[in-house]
Formats: structure tokens, sequence, C-alpha cells
């Protein structure tokens, strides 16, 4: 029996580094060229979006064969999380928050989020994300759509952006990060709510989330992950700086009562509606070629 006791101390604590590396993706894993996959989709972005949690790609055609690049800031600012861990297959999860204005009610269609699997070529090796939003912080307040298992995963292809860090600008391509739209039709009010997922997809390496990525900035949200299949979640840092990250999303849909979506800041409604430009009826235009030939009339016989 104590030999039992001691194996599977052993066994658990061999285990750990396993469960930690799964965690997170360090900027020491490097970074090497692979080559892209001739024809294969690329993402042509958001067309109504209310909401857009934060930027990705910081260099802009710096990438291989002129891709976009989201560039961890290894170097200047220390930072060594390549990407979060959500992977579907552990039940690891991971969130973010949004806020619906007072007065405004959303008819969210999709939600695009953004990920990646180390190795991959530029075909989208996605196959499922579940999603689940809240009107509180997870895992407290109540759901008011979806669940962690339902796969609501509607097309999925390449951002046109690679994942890299300071030292592989320009030359890695390992890591495509690609859109995943998610399918999310469902009716809100004004109010905070948080969104969580966890995605799947067919290679080893991850997938991992890579977070809301700023020049010069280390601090860039306030992003969760739960390594307990959603059951407690703790704040998204990165391991170098040890500072909070937020996570990239876009939340699509109209306004009910105002139009299509707005700007990408949270939100915005339509423009003004465009006023009339005043016409005259036919009686209208008759009444004035009278009133022009009885004006002619009078400075005629002023003349005679």
């Amino acid at each position: 029996m104590r030999v039992f006791k001691v194996l599977s101390i052993v066994l658990l604590l061999a285990a750990m580094p396993v469960f930690a590396d799964n965690a997170f993706e360090p900027a020491s894993a490097g970074g090497v060229y692979v080559a892209p996959s001739p024809g294969a989709p690329v993402w042509d972005g958001p067309r109504a979006v209310l909401y857009d949690n934060g930027p990705l790609a910081t260099g802009f055609g710096t990438g291989v064969g002129g891709a976009d690049e989201s560039i961890l800031q290894s170097v200047s600012l220390g930072m060594s999380t390549l990407g979060a861990g959500h992977q579907f297959a552990l039940g690891y999860r991971i969130a973010d928050q949004f806020t619906i204005p007072a007065g405004e009610t959303w008819d969210i269609t999709n939600i695009t989020f953004f990920a990646y699997q180390t190795g991959s070529s530029t075909t989208s090796t996605m196959t499922q994300i579940s999603v689940e939003i809240r009107d509180a912080m997870p895992p407290g307040g109540s759901v008011v759509f979806g669940d962690t298992a339902t796969n609501y995963l509607g097309t999925t292809a390449w951002s046109n952006i690679y994942r890299v860090t300071e030292t592989t600008t320009g030359a890695a391509s390992d890591r495509p990060i690609m859109a995943q739209v998610a399918n999310t039709p469902v009716v809100l009010g004004a109010g905070t709510y948080w969104i969580s997922w966890s995605t799947d997809g067919t290679l080893g390496s991850g997938p991992w989330a890579p977070p809301v990525t700023m020049v010069g900035n280390a601090t860039t949200g306030d992003g969760l992950q739960s390594l307990d299949g959603g059951a407690s979640y703790a704040a998204l840092v990165d391991g170098g700086t040890t500072t909070p990250q937020g996570l990239p999303f876009i939340v699509e849909g109209t306004i009910q009562g105002g139009g299509g979506g707005g700007g990408g800041g949270g939100g915005g409604g339509t423009g003004a509606a465009a006023e009339p430009i005043p016409t005259l009826s036919n009686s209208g235009i008759v009444i004035l070629v009278l009133a022009f030939i009885g004006i002619a009339a009078v400075l005629i016989r002023r003349r005679m």
C-alpha cells in the first residue's frame, strides 16, 4: 500500500509540468518557417461590428509573404506568453467581457474568436468552439446563451496574421492565427456580459488564443482562464510581466430599432436620417407658371 501511494505521488508530480505547459505557450517555444497552403481561404473580416474587444495585429505587411503579424513584445517589454491554452479536450476555457450601452438592445448573429495551433499551415485546423455568455463574471451569474459542450463553429479561415515574437518577425510562419466565426443568435439588452469559450483542433499543439496586442503596452485587458472546465477562473496574465491580458473577439449583429452594426469600439448605431428635399406638386407647378405669366403681362403693359 505504501509503495502504491509513493508511485501515485510520483505520477502526479510528473504530470504537473504537462498541465502547466498546456495552460500557455511560452516565447521560448521559438518559431520556424512553414509553407502556406496554396488556395487556402482567408477570412474576409467582419461586416456588421457591434463590438471589437481589441487589436491583434501590430505589424502590417511585415510577415512571411507580406502577411500581417501579431508580435509578442518579448524583447522590448519582456513579455513571454504567445498564447493562452483553451483546449476543449482538457476542459480549459478563457473568458472576457463586453458592455451593451444603456438604451440599446443588440440582436447578435455571430462572434468571431481567434486561435492558432503551432505547426499549422494556413489551412485552418479548428474543428470546434463552445461558447457561453453570462450576465456576470464566470462562474457567477446566469447563462444567457450557449453552454460548455455544444459546437457553435460556423466557419473558420486564416486571419492573414501570424503570431510571432520580436526575434522571429518576418521569418516564422508556424503560428497562423485562425478566425473562428461562431453562430450565436441571441438578443441582449443593456448591461455587461462575459463570454467564455473553448476550442478544439486537429493538431497536437494547443489550440492557443493570442492575447490582445498593443505596441508599447504590456497590460491589454482583463481576460480570465479556467483550467477546471469553468468551475473557477483566474486572471489571465503574461508569464514574463505578470500583467493582465485581454482576449480579442468581435461581436456582430444589429441594434434593434437602429439598423446595422456600429463601429469597432462597442455599439455605435446608424447615422442621422437624411432630410427630404422639398418638391412641388403638379398643382403647385401650375400656380407657379400662372404667376410668372401674370408678372410678364404686367411688365409688357408697362412698356407699352
